[in-house]
């Protein structure tokens, strides 16, 4: 499958991959085949690659679920997931989150460059990186509910973690849009820069990431990402755990 057939394409350049979204003139909306296309992504990723960087190509990040796909009668609409038994719908749904959770592994930082909309499920791609760039003109909406539908393509979680229960059933609730500022005073942004800006402000970030030691950054990036399930007692025990391993590995007496 070309990019010029599922509307997303990965470039790797050394320990650099870029994931990006190519269908401008429909502001990057997604279809099922760009959620296949991604998960896959995953398997084709050179064992080098450190930082992933997503993006999408013209004006906007990502406009959210193409709804000339989802409203048809085709593969991935709605009308084929209603005919599904339920349990063979939940498999299908599982499938088009593996688009996004793999931006999770723990062995690479990913960077969603975000400019102009990221509504719905460009909203979720942006939530399944890391860390977030935005433009000035970014502009997010967790819109599912506006379709009578909810958020399911992993995207819940990450932003219940982000700004908290509260904060996250008002943005999933009511669909409303918040802007690049309002987005940075809630935690949803690593940073907020001009437009012209964005693709510079990246390429500092992933250098920065870069710069240092790669078993260092996967030791750290799990210590966080498992922060939030474990007591203060169990992190300390993994911080412990994970500093013993760094000083053998700096020794040369990991195994």
């Amino acid at each position: 499958m070309t990019a010029e057939t599922t509307g997303v394409r990965l470039d790797c350049d050394g320990p650099v991959a870029t994931v990006t979204l190519c269908r401008p003139d429909v502001l990057n909306a997604q279809t099922p085949a760009m959620w296949r296309a991604m998960s896959d992504f995953s398997r084709d990723l050179p064992g080098d690659v450190r930082v992933v960087v997503v993006r999408g190509e013209g004006r906007a990040f990502s406009a959210g679920l193409d709804l000339s796909v989802a409203g048809s009668s085709g593969p991935g609409s709605f009308a084929e997931l209603s005919t599904l038994p339920e349990q063979e719908c939940a498999d299908r749904i599982a499938e088009y989150q593996g688009g996004f959770t793999w931006l999770h592994r723990p062995d690479v930082i990913s960077i969603a460059a975000v400019q102009g909309h990221a509504i719905g499920a460009g909203f979720q791609l942006a939530l399944a990186c890391d860390l977030r760039v935005l433009a000035e003109d970014a502009k997010f909406s967790m819109a599912e509910v506006t379709l009578g539908l909810v958020p399911d393509l992993a995207g819940t979680k990450r932003l219940a973690e982000l700004v908290g229960y509260s904060r996250a059933l008002e943005i999933c609730a009511t669909g409303r849009r918040m802007d690049a500022a309002e987005a940075d005073r809630i935690g949803l942004a690593t940073l907020v820069v001009p437009g012209a800006e964005l693709d510079g402000a990246v390429r500092d970030l992933t250098a920065g990431l870069l710069a240092n030691n790669r078993d260092a950054i996967v030791e750290i990036k799990a210590l966080l990402a498992g922060a939030g399930g474990r007591t203060h007692a169990e992190q300390q025990r993994a911080e412990r755990e994970a500093q013993t391993r760094r000083i053998r590995d700096l020794a040369g007496r990991g195994e």
